[in-house]
């Protein structure tokens, strides 16, 4: 588990929450300013990116605070266990998905322009793997995100993520890409309009409540 000097249980309300490009917590109801939230949701989104960078051996993070508060459509969800820290609160997990432009091929190497959800960064601390996790946290983003397995592209996925997609989602043969994103057949198979080449809705928060426009 990742510790920090900061009270997690106070700014993430539930296990597992998400956070868009505002940097606040979905459900968050604190007293802190939104300021000071945003400094510390960025801090967690910096170190749980760079230990993922450092356990699937990449020279440089795909999450930070930065880079989320920079794009608009994607969704960080962190795990946290609510007991570590003498009660403060640990950070256990992160993933990160969101809708990208892609030229993707079929099983006839034909060229598809979509926009479909990507997985962009998977991480769960090392003593945390193997005890259900990981699936905890992909679950939740599959209700959230409303999307099934199958119609995920996957950004540079680690060998234990096709792992983890092959044991639990029965995701084993992919469709060979040119670009660095695995997919899986039956992708295309009635396929989510969503998916199809049109920019994707963005997000904000109206009178207290998430809404996509």
């Amino acid at each position: 588990m990742v510790d920090f000097n900061f009270n997690i249980n106070s700014i993430f309300p539930q296990e597992v929450c998400l956070v868009r490009n505002d940097l606040i917590p979905a459900g968050y109801q604190g007293g802190a300013s939104h300021a000071s939230i945003r400094h510390q949701v960025a801090t967690v989104l910096d170190v749980m990116g760079e230990a993922s960078a450092r356990a699937q051996g990449l020279k440089n993070a795909i999450t930070s605070g930065s880079k989320m508060l920079n794009v608009e459509s994607q969704t960080a969800y962190i795990l946290v266990d609510k007991f570590g820290n003498n009660g403060m609160g640990s950070v256990v997990g992160l993933l990160k998905v969101g809708r990208k432009k892609l030229f993707l091929l079929d099983e006839v190497g034909k060229h598809n322009e979509m926009v479909p959800q990507c997985v962009l960064d998977f991480y769960v601390v090392e003593s945390r793997q193997r005890s259900g996790c990981g699936k905890r946290l992909f679950e939740f983003m599959l209700r959230g995100e409303r999307v099934d397995p199958r119609y995920l592209a996957i950004d540079r996925p680690s060998p234990k993520l096709v792992s983890f997609l092959r044991k639990h989602y029965g995701l084993v043969h992919s469709i060979p890409q040119v670009n660095n994103y695995v997919i899986f057949s039956g992708f295309f198979k009635d396929q989510p309009q969503a998916a199809g080449s049109q920019a994707p809705k963005k997000a904000r928060i109206y009178m207290g409540k998430l809404q996509y426009v």
